[in-house]
């Protein structure tokens, strides 16, 4: 596959957010793709790298599985650059680095590989002038995947079920996301939280929204994402749910996530 280049790139390196949660099944993935889509709807260039050996961002931005050969796996073990491995989506200014099954047994691979915390890092080197954002979906563990994404990240956007149990995760998180930053990345800095399966008929989701505002304070976007059936249906369609329906309550709320993720993004660039 051909070098990916983009004319009139931005002067600037890119903003590189991981999006991350231990937790599966949060709306990390969902969030994911359909942020890099309002993000890029605002004008603005975006890379979306798939480092869940699932594949679901891949799957949700329509990119089927004969077009991902080349993928993040062989970016990380440096088989192929971080150019050859990106992919243009339906959504202009969006462009994907896809997951494949290889990526499944790289961790156990990276094993062996020097400075193996840093491979993600050391591929997007000399690439990020050519986006404005790069946003990584990672893997729901805590493992050598992850790791990488931190590592590599300026920030961490955390997507957080409404759930009983959704403080009890976070903690351990922002706790790996400190050893982190102690350890390979002093400047990664927590994003911000977003509140996702919103309920409003559930007295849980407000318990669980206003436990977490306590606790994080002004790092919790304002904006929550609601439950809503449109947001479930698009991603077996292959599109973001602002393609499959803009009007949906699912929809409007990606909008505003992304009006703050990037006011968010601006302060902490100031």
């Amino acid at each position: 596959m051909a070098e990916h280049s983009v004319t009139n790139a931005p002067a600037k390196a890119a903003r590189v957010i991981a999006v991350a949660n231990q937790k599966g099944g949060v709306g990390k993935t969902t969030t994911a793709i359909n942020l890099a889509t309002a993000m890029a709807a605002t004008k603005k260039s975006v890379l979306l790298i798939d480092l869940d050996p699932q594949g679901n961002a891949s799957t949700g931005l329509g990119i089927d599985r004969a077009s991902r050969d080349v993928n993040s796996y062989h970016v990380l073990i440096a088989e192929a650059s971080l150019g050859e491995a990106v992919i243009a989506t339906a959504i202009p200014g969006l462009h994907v680095v896809p997951s494949g099954i290889d990526l499944s047994g790289a961790e156990i691979e990276l094993v062996d590989f020097e400075r193996r915390e840093h491979r993600l890092l050391e591929s997007l080197a000399g690439s990020l002038t050519a986006y404005d954002y790069v946003l990584i979906d990672c893997p729901p563990s805590l493992n050598l995947l992850t790791l990488n994404a931190l590592v590599a990240a300026n920030s961490v956007m955390v997507p957080l079920q409404c759930e009983f149990f959704a403080l009890e995760g976070i903690s351990h998180l922002v706790k790996t996301i400190e050893r982190v930053k102690q350890a390979f990345n002093p400047g990664l800095e927590l994003q911000g939280i977003v509140l996702t399966m919103f309920d409003k008929r559930n007295n849980l989701s407000d318990q669980v929204a206003a436990d977490v505002r306590d606790f994080f304070g002004d790092k919790v976007y304002k904006t929550v994402i609601p439950r809503n059936v449109r947001v479930s249906e698009a991603p077996s369609h292959g599109k973001p749910v602002l393609l499959y329906d803009v009007k949906c309550s699912g929809s409007e709320a990606y909008i505003n996530l992304a009006s703050e993720v990037l006011k968010r993004e601006r302060e902490l660039k100031a």
